[in-house]
């Protein structure tokens, strides 16, 4: 009982400090999610604990493109170790500014909303380490600093309590 409590009273303080999107929504250049990501993407990252150390580096080469109304995202990743891993991300427009996404590690839909030159992207993402596979949350903060550089802060929790944060930039390919 008092474990479900503590957890309940962690997830209530993280809550309390979250930023409405929309709070961006006068900041320019403004993110238009399809222009940005269609055609050729490159990012680099970075993976830290929650106590700031450095786990893990990488390189990511996205080629984006439209079925339909959808935006496919291939993603290839390169990490600091030499691993390399394959994403591919089908996202759906909803009402203005609201995506939805999916991917083949991405445990349901993803949700993202996008006002001025922010997006907000949340889901859950089946995380393999040493063996084992963790289902953590991801919250995606990204923001469009100019036409060509977004840079995106995702904060990772499990059971409501931060464990780790990734940061990325991505540079559009003209």
């Amino acid at each position: 009982m008092l474990k479900t409590l503590l957890v309940f009273l962690c997830m209530c303080l993280v809550s309390c400090g979250q930023v409405d999107v929309h709070h961006y929504a006068q900041e320019t250049p403004k993110l238009d999610v399809r222009r940005f990501f269609e055609g050729r993407v490159e990012a680099w990252g970075m993976f830290q604990k929650r106590s700031g150390e450095v786990v893990k580096r990488f390189h990511v080469q996205i080629v984006g493109h439209s079925e339909g109304n959808k935006l496919v995202l291939d993603e290839f990743f390169t990490y600091s170790d030499g691993t390399k891993q394959r994403r591919v991300w089908t996202l759906s427009p909803q009402e203005a500014g609201v995506w939805l996404g999916t991917a083949g590690d991405v445990v349901g839909e993803a949700h993202g909303e996008a006002a001025g030159n922010a997006l907000r992207w949340r889901y859950v993402l089946s995380l393999p380490v040493d063996g084992k596979v963790y289902e953590v949350h991801l919250d995606d903060w990204m923001y469009l600093l100019d036409e060509d550089i977004l840079v995106n802060r995702s904060f990772m929790t499990k059971f409501g309590i931060e464990v780790g944060q990734v940061t990325l930039f991505f540079r559009k390919q003209r």
